[in-house]
């Protein structure tokens, strides 16, 4: 458990820091583990290496700033760590394979910055499903809801130490609050890992039972800087037209591929919204 402490204490920094020191040497400090070692354990535990952390954390929270501000491309590239915006623009087209600014025009045109043309009344799939009942293990999230990954990098980082990979399913993120109408500080989710058959909650994670039932399932391809908007529509456009009513259960994400294997394009995402019978 120590180990996994000093994981946590790692991903805390990086999310917290992410124009500071991120080199290998200075992980290694924070960790508290012999520079000869750390990224060895590092990358055994969760499965990727310190840079590829580092770098899919910047360009996360850019590509949010790029779809959700008006702040200049040199502003944000600065704001994770770049001082120099032919660099950044480098490393973001590497993991979003587009610059920042086509990522920005593209998610300024439609809800879904990737397959969707301006104008299309049909923007997103949504269908009606019998969703089956889940048990997650879970961490609590408080605040903005885009900086969930922190959270599920936690989480993961956790499952690896514990060895409980095989045990688990798709990460499952519930959301209880309104971001319209709550501060962000006092936003609420939890972000969780479905269990397979007979495996239990450790200590250190909450247990969530979300039962099974009728549900609004929208499903989108694409980064996930655009969630925000397909929320939207879901709520906005789909709902009201349906004719259905939701139930009184927190909506929820299901993340059906995983981001660091993934290309932004072609992650996979549904969103959830029980409905009454």
């Amino acid at each position: 458990m120590d180990y996994e402490k000093r994981m946590l204490r790692v991903l805390k920094y990086i999310h917290d820091n992410p124009t500071g020191d991120l080199s290998l040497d200075a992980l290694a400090d924070v960790a508290a583990l012999s520079r000869f070692h750390w990224h060895r354990v590092f990358r055994a535990m969760t499965g990727n290496t310190c840079a590829h952390v580092v770098k899919s954390v910047r360009m996360h929270r850019a590509s949010i700033a790029l779809v959700h501000s008006d702040l200049l491309i040199a502003d944000i590239a600065a704001s994770v760590g770049y001082p120099q915006v032919a660099s950044f623009s480098r490393a973001f087209s590497d993991v979003y394979r587009r610059s920042p600014s086509a990522f920005r025009r593209q998610g300024q045109l439609a809800p879904n910055p990737i397959s969707l043309t301006k104008g299309d009344p049909n923007m997103y799939d949504v269908e009606i499903r019998d969703m089956p009942a889940r048990r997650l293990a879970a961490l609590r999230h408080e605040g903005a809801y885009p900086e969930i990954g922190r959270t599920f990098q936690a989480l993961y980082t956790m499952v690896g130490a514990r060895g409980l990979f095989p045990q688990i399913g798709h990460g499952v993120a519930l959301y209880y609050c309104d971001p319209s109408q709550t501060p962000e500080a006092e936003l609420v989710s939890h972000a969780g890992v479905s269990l397979n058959g007979g495996a239990v909650v450790t200590e250190g994670f909450e247990s969530i039972d979300i039962p099974a039932g009728r549900a609004a399932v929208l499903t989108m391809t694409g980064p996930y800087a655009g969630l925000a908007q397909a929320w939207d529509h879901l709520y906005s456009g789909w709902l009201p037209k349906s004719g259905q009513e939701p139930r009184d259960e927190a909506p929820y994400e299901v993340y059906l591929n995983d981001p660091y294997d993934t290309a932004p394009d072609d992650l996979i995402t549904e969103i959830v919204v029980p409905l009454k019978p």
